[in-house]
C-alpha cells in the first residue's frame, strides 16, 4: 500500500478524480440555484389608478373606474421590485373616439418583458359626452325632529345660495335635488350657522357623479319659541255695587300670542279673562291679568287694559215714604192771569176730568163751570204745587163766578 502512494503515477490519477468530483457537486450546486431562481412567481396588485387619455376641458367620460387591479406572473426577483416601485402606467386612450358609446380595452406600460400582465377588468364599456356647468340653487336641509320640544323653525338659507354643477350633460339634465343636510345636531333651541355638504340627486334620491363648486356652504337656521294668538273672552265676576250698572265691558286687546309645546298651544282655541265688577263704581279703563294657561311658557301681553262703561242709577225711597211725583204743567189760557189756587187736599196729582157739580170750595161756593173754549184745569198736589213754584211752571188761576 505504501508503495502505491509512493508511485508518482498513483498520486496524479487520485489527484484527477478528486478535482473531478468536486468540479461535478459544485456544477450541481449551481444547477439548483439557477433553477430556483427562475421559477414563476405571481403576485396581484390592486387599487393601480387607471389613467384616462382625452379632452377634459370639453369632454365627460363615463363608465371609467377610478382604479383596476394588476396581475403579475414572472421571476421572484423582478415580481418582487415591480410590486415595490410601482413605476409602470395603466391607461385608456380615448383621443380619437368620437362622442358616443365604446368599449375600449386597458393597456399598460413601463413592465418588465420578463412578467406576464394581466388586468382586471379588461375591457370597459364607456359613454363620452359634452361636458356641461349648469349654476343651481342649494336647498337647506333639516330633520324636524331635531328641533327641542317648545320650538319652530322658522327658516333656513345656504351662503352661497347656488353653486355650480359640472358633468355630462346627461347627468346634468337628470338633477332634481341639490341639498346641503345639517347632521349631527339635537334638541336645537335656538339659531345657529353650521358648514355643510352639498349633494346632487336625482329624482330617486341617488346621488350624481359631477364636480359641485363650491363643494360645501354655510347654513343659517332659525328657530324661535312655538307661539300661536288666542282670541280673548271677558268673563264678569262679582256682583255690581248698589246704583251701578255695567253698561258695557270691551277689552282693548282683542288676541294675546301664548308661548309653550305644540301640543299644548294647538288645542286652545280661546282664553277667558275673569274682570271682577265688584269693585267697579265708574267709567273708565282698567288694567286686567291674562292668565297663564297650563303647560304654557309664557304670553305677550300678560296684562290687557278693559275699557268699562258705568250707568248709576238713583237709589229707592223707603217703603213708608211717598213716590216722587213729576209737576204737572198746564196750559196757559189766553188773557188770563195766572194766580195760586188753594191746593187739594188729596197728595195724587188731579186727573184732566169736568169737576162735578156738586163739588164745593173752600168758601162753600159751588165750583165754577168753565166757559166754552177755555181749558180744563188741573189743581196740583201741594207737594206738586211746590215743585212748580222751584221750577218756575206757571199755574193757571181758576176762574170764579162773580
Amino acid at each position: 500500500m505504501n508503495k502505491l502512494f509512493d508511485s508518482y503515477w498513483a498520486l496524479r490519477i487520485t489527484a484527477l478524480v478528486l478535482a473531478l468530483l468536486l468540479f461535478f457537486y459544485a456544477k450541481a450546486q449551481m444547477d439548483v440555484g439557477q433553477t430556483s431562481t427562475t421559477n414563476p412567481q405571481m403576485d396581484i396588485i390592486t387599487d393601480v389608478p387607471l389613467e384616462a387619455y382625452y379632452d377634459k376641458e370639453n369632454l365627460i367620460v363615463s363608465g371609467l373606474p377610478e382604479t383596476v387591479d394588476v396581475t403579475i406572473e414572472g421571476p421572484m426577483q423582478i415580481v418582487l421590485k415591480t410590486k415595490l416601485a410601482k413605476d409602470f402606467t395603466v391607461f385608456v386612450d380615448l383621443n380619437q373616439l368620437l362622442i358616443g358609446e365604446h368599449r375600449v380595452e386597458i393597456k399598460h406600460e413601463n413592465f418588465s418583458d420578463k412578467l406576464d400582465v394581466s388586468i382586471d377588468p379588461k375591457v370597459l364599456d364607456i359613454v363620452i359626452e359634452e361636458k356641461v356647468t349648469e349654476e343651481v340653487k342649494v336647498e337647506p336641509e333639516l330633520n324636524n325632529q331635531m328641533i327641542a320640544e317648545g320650538y319652530e323653525l322658522v327658516g333656513m338659507s345656504a351662503e352661497p345660495s347656488t353653486v355650480l354643477v359640472t358633468g355630462a350633460k346627461s347627468i346634468i339634465d337628470s338633477i332634481s335635488y341639490v341639498k346641503a343636510t345639517i347632521n349631527g345636531e339635537d334638541e336645537i333651541n335656538e339659531s345657529f350657522k353650521k358648514e355643510a355638504t352639498v349633494k346632487v340627486l336625482d329624482n330617486n334620491l341617488n346621488k350624481l357623479d359631477v364636480l359641485i363648486e363650491p363643494a360645501t356652504v354655510d347654513i343659517s337656521i332659525d328657530v324661535r319659541p312655538y307661539s300661536k294668538e288666542i282670541p280673548i273672552v271677558l268673563r264678569q265676576k262679582g256682583k255690581p255695587k248698589d246704583g251701578v250698572v255695567i253698561s258695557s265691558l270691551v277689552a282693548q286687546t282683542k288676541q294675546v300670542e301664548v308661548f309653550g309645546p305644540k301640543s299644548v298651544i294647538d288645542p286652545l282655541t280661546r282664553l277667558e279673562v275673569e274682570f271682577d265688577i265688584s269693585d267697579i263704581d265708574e267709567s273708565g279703563t282698567y288694567k286686567v291679568k291674562v292668565p297663564l294657561p297650563n303647560g304654557a311658557f309664557k304670553q305677550s301681553p300678560e296684562t290687557i287694559e278693559v275699557q268699562a262703561q258705568v250707568i248709576k242709577t238713583a237709589t229707592e225711597p223707603e217703603a213708608d215714604s211717598d213716590a216722587e211725583e213729576e209737576p204737572v204743567e198746564e196750559t196757559k189760557p189766553a188773557n188770563s192771569p195766572v194766580s195760586n189756587s188753594k191746593p187739594s187736599s188729596d197728595k195724587s196729582p188731579v186727573k184732566n176730568s169736568k169737576p162735578n157739580s156738586d163739588t164745593k170750595t173752600d168758601s162753600g161756593s159751588e165750583s165754577p163751570q168753565p166757559e166754552a173754549g177755555e181749558p180744563k184745569v188741573e189743581e196740583p198736589a201741594p207737594q206738586e204745587e211746590k215743585q212748580a213754584e222751584e221750577e218756575e211752571i206757571p199755574v193757571e188761576e181758576e176762574k170764579t163766578l162773580q
